[in-house]
C-alpha cells in the first residue's frame, strides 16, 4: 500500500501527552498512560492488553487538572506500538461518557496545542 494515498479518518486534532491512566475490568485495574488525546478519545499504552469492543469505567490525571472520571471504548489495538519504557499495547480508545467539562478541557488542551 502507498502511504502516500492512504486517506486520513481522523476527524478531530489530537496532542502528544503522557498522563496516567487507569482503567477498571472485570479482572482488576490495569495502569497505564496516555500516548496522544482528542475531544473523542485517547490512545493509551499499558502492560496488558484490552479487549477490543469492551467498554470500560477509567480515570486520567492531568497535571495541575482533577483527575477525569470516564466511560471508554476500546475501539483498536496495536499490539507492536512500544513507548520509552518498553509498554507493548496500544489501544485507541472512544469516550462513552465523559462530562462536559471534561470535554471542554480537552478541547481547550487540544487547541493550545495542536500537532
Amino acid at each position: 500500500m502507498n502511504l502516500s494515498n492512504k486517506i486520513e479518518r481522523r476527524k478531530h486534532d489530537r496532542i502528544k501527552v503522557r498522563w496516567p491512566v487507569t482503567v477498571f475490568t472485570d479482572h482488576g485495574m490495569i495502569k497505564g498512560e496516555t500516548g496522544n488525546i482528542t475531544v473523542d478519545g485517547i490512545f493509551i499504552c499499558c502492560e496488558e492488553p484490552l479487549r477490543l469492543n469492551e467498554i470500560f469505567p477509567a480515570s486520567m490525571d492531568p497535571p495541575n487538572h482533577q483527575t477525569i472520571w470516564f466511560t471508554g471504548k476500546a475501539i483498536w489495538s496495536d499490539f507492536y506500538a512500544v513507548d520509552d519504557q518498553g509498554t507493548a499495547f496500544g489501544t485507541g480508545i472512544c469516550f462513552v461518557k465523559v462530562s462536559d467539562g471534561d470535554r471542554h478541557f480537552f478541547d481547550q488542551v487540544v487547541s493550545a496545542h495542536p500537532e
